[in-house]
């Protein structure tokens, strides 16, 4: 008999420069959403998940000065959305000013993700944001 107790996951992973990262990563992330049949079932989390990996993307080439590496997982739950950069500073959420133009990526990743953490790790850090789809798009 089976162990139905273990994990069935299926990732994908992409480097991503500085140069061409934000809109790359987009592209290649919608065509794997597509792949799990979402830009059907579940149009507004995937607007969310884009939004959520343009912001991530850009705040590693910004911040970090660094490419990116951008990970997908989806483990049957929930889509882990994960972006490395080579800084080993957090990110911070901050309030920006009324007038300024930038400062409020990871208040989006707040509102549009269901959790999101990150953490430094031994060449950097990671910045996760999960999503669980509605259950009709699962």
């Amino acid at each position: 008999m089976g162990d139905d107790s273990s994990l069935k996951a299926v990732g994908w992973a992409r480097s991503l420069p500085v140069n061409r990262g934000v809109k790359e990563a987009r592209d290649w992330t919608r065509d794997h959403l597509a792949s799990l049949g979402w830009l059907r079932t579940a149009p507004d989390l995937v607007d969310s998940v884009l939004l959520t990996v343009s912001e991530l993307v850009t705040n590693a080439h910004k911040h970090a000065r660094s490419a990116a590496q951008l990970i997908l997982v989806w483990d049957e739950s929930c889509l882990h959305v994960t972006v490395h950069d080579s800084s080993p500073e957090l990110p911070e959420q901050r309030r920006p000013d009324a007038g300024a133009l930038g400062g409020r990526g990871l208040m989006l990743v707040d509102a549009l993700a269901d959790t999101w953490q990150a953490h430094r790790c031994p060449r950097g850090k990671d910045v996760i944001a999960c999503f669980q789809p509605p259950s009709s798009a699962t």
